[in-house]
């Protein structure tokens, strides 16, 4: 646990934050709508299921105690009307490491501009909400006690807006769909600050810029393959490009495997409970694994992700 407080406190206790800040995912096409308000659900393009609940639980490097945690809840409702679909919805997501956190609640709208959006468009998307911070300064490990006298929880509240664009096109094989986006999840840049009797000390919220791609292939045998890839960049770190890629057999079970230039490894496998089991909506229940090869990835453990979806043509 100290050391998980004390590479805590590297990373918020300077004089700014120049590093990814949001939470991650290993299984990004399923968290969409935190990565990108105006991207259409996989659920739609696939299925063609317009009303979709989602959640997910992620455990990062879980060998440590009290190591970061995501949680998210998410639901979307597409509605056509000829040549315009409207994008509707929201989630909630909440992320904590060690004595910092955070929790937003977000809405989202956008529009998609199509001749029909099943067979393609370009969306574009806002989302909005309000987002707490928080730490917990009697938890910090500091070299100088001198530096902050640990006081009490503390929390601020902030506004947040997040701009997204997607384009997506189902080829006129029909056998490929094709899709790639951009976003800035978080657009407002503030200096969120904590104060207590004897100083204070603040993390500068950066803009995050995020592109994603994509395509699925469609077998004839009703399986398909899904290659995805999704790229980060934040001021003062490295682009983070991540790619997965993703087998969906003709038996409703799915599995894949992906890395990233941060020096991880992905495996996931999952299954899909729909028509062939005689429901007229689709149930998916996924599990992720990472493992990280970088220098600090090894000393961290394994990460473990659980999401499970629920989607029906409304």
């Amino acid at each position: 646990m100290q050391k998980l407080i004390t590479f805590c406190c590297i990373l918020f206790l300077g004089s700014q934050l120049f590093a990814q800040q949001l939470p991650l995912f290993s299984q990004y096409q399923d968290n969409y709508m935190a990565i990108n308000p105006a991207m259409v659900s996989r659920d739609y393009l696939i299925h063609e299921d317009n009303l979709s609940f989602g959640a997910s639980h992620r455990n990062q490097w879980a060998d440590f105690e009290n190591s970061p945690q995501t949680q998210l809840i998410r639901g979307e409702y597409l509605y056509e009307n000829g040549s315009f679909g409207l994008l509707t919805g929201g989630y909630l997501i909440n992320d904590q490491t060690g004595p910092t956190g955070l929790t937003g609640l977000y809405g989202r709208i956008g529009g998609i501009l199509a001749g029909d959006p099943y067979y393609g468009g370009i969306a574009l998307g806002l989302s909005l909400g309000v987002v707490q911070y928080r730490v917990d300064t009697r938890e910090l490990n500091l070299r100088d006690q001198d530096d902050i006298v640990a006081a009490d929880n503390q929390q601020q509240l902030f506004p947040d807006v997040g701009f997204g664009l997607y384009y997506y096109r189902r080829l006129e094989s029909g056998d490929d769909l094709v899709y790639a986006g951009v976003s800035i999840p978080q657009t407002i840049g503030l200096d969120t600050e904590f104060q207590d009797e004897t100083g204070n000390f603040f993390l500068k919220r950066m803009q995050h810029f995020y592109a994603q791609a994509g395509i699925f292939h469609f077998l004839e045998d009703e399986s398909y393959l899904e290659l995805a890839g999704w790229a980060k960049y934040v001021q003062g770190a490295p682009v983070n490009v991540s790619v997965n890629f993703r087998y969906q057999t003709n038996a409703a079970i799915w599995i894949g495997v992906g890395g990233s230039t941060a020096g991880s490894a992905h495996a996931e496998t999952g299954v899909l409970i729909g028509e062939r089991a005689g429901f007229n909506s689709n149930i998916r229940i996924g599990y992720g694994f990472d493992y990280n090869f970088s220098s600090f990835g090894p000393a961290a453990g394994v990460t473990h992700e659980i999401s499970v979806s629920y989607s029906i043509q409304k």
